[in-house]
């Protein structure tokens, strides 16, 4: 083999190794990218179901296409006396950044849907939830022992439909006292549950409607446990 022919030889082999060293980063940086992002979506998923587990659930929801709409005509000087064992809270209606939330709790309420209803869900230093009508034909003690338990034997119930939404654009926080409807991680699956802020709790802004503000009675809401009862919701200045 003459000089010549080695010389190619050599050219040839260090090509070769070159190619295969080239294959071999493209595998690498393409396996890497995939695990990146497989990982990035894990984050990302896991992240949205830890953030929806804590917060206020509610009935099922409907399809969008049969969501209620409340037939209540707003005055914007609505009150409404939630009148409980424990004390008298009276609440303001966020009415124009919320009016479907607040004709249907008013409606509910002229209806006397809300009386005898027991607040089913306590959460010390977050929530005290009520609205489900469930709750009318049991005694108190058995709702706090489901509470205590974290059974889920309550809080599922509702008046037979959803309303839409109305966190979008509602500047309204959940401060100490904020009035807001319960929901299932589903968007537009309210129904009759509510909730009362028991603290300011940011991370429930813009992802629940608040459609009201306690202006009196905080104290009350504060003495509030699972098993205490609603005996009535009046409306003062009501539409005819």
């Amino acid at each position: 083999m003459n000089q010549r022919t080695r010389a190619w030889l050599v050219v040839l082999l260090a090509g070769l190794v070159f190619a295969l060293f080239l294959l071999s980063g493209c595998s690498s940086q393409s396996a890497d990218s995939g695990s990146s992002s497989s990982q990035s979506q894990a984050g990302s998923s896991s992240s949205a179901g830890s953030q929806s587990t804590a917060a206020p659930g509610a009935a099922p929801s409907t399809q969008e296409s049969s969501l209620h709409t409340p037939t209540y005509q707003l005055n914007g000087k609505e009150i409404a006396v939630i009148k409980t064992n424990k004390g008298t809270i009276k609440v303001k209606f966020y009415e124009k950044d919320a009016p479907i939330a607040s004709a249907n709790f008013i409606e509910l309420a002229l209806k006397g849907f809300y009386n005898g209803i027991k607040f089913h869900r306590y959460v010390p230093n977050f929530v005290i939830q009520g609205g489900d009508p469930q709750t009318k034909s049991v005694s108190a003690a058995e709702v706090a022992a489901a509470d205590s338990g974290n059974t889920g034997q309550f809080g599922t119930g509702g008046p037979g439909y959803s309303i839409k939404d109305e966190y979008s654009g509602n500047p309204n926080k959940h401060v100490d006292g904020a009035l807001a409807m319960a929901r299932t991680q589903i968007p537009n699956s309210g129904g009759s549950q509510f909730y009362f802020a028991l603290q300011a709790l940011p991370s429930l802004d813009g992802q629940y409607t608040v459609f009201g503000q306690a202006t009196s009675g905080l104290d009350v809401i504060h003495q509030l446990r699972a098993g205490d009862e609603i005996e009535s919701i009046t409306i003062e200045n009501a539409s005819k």
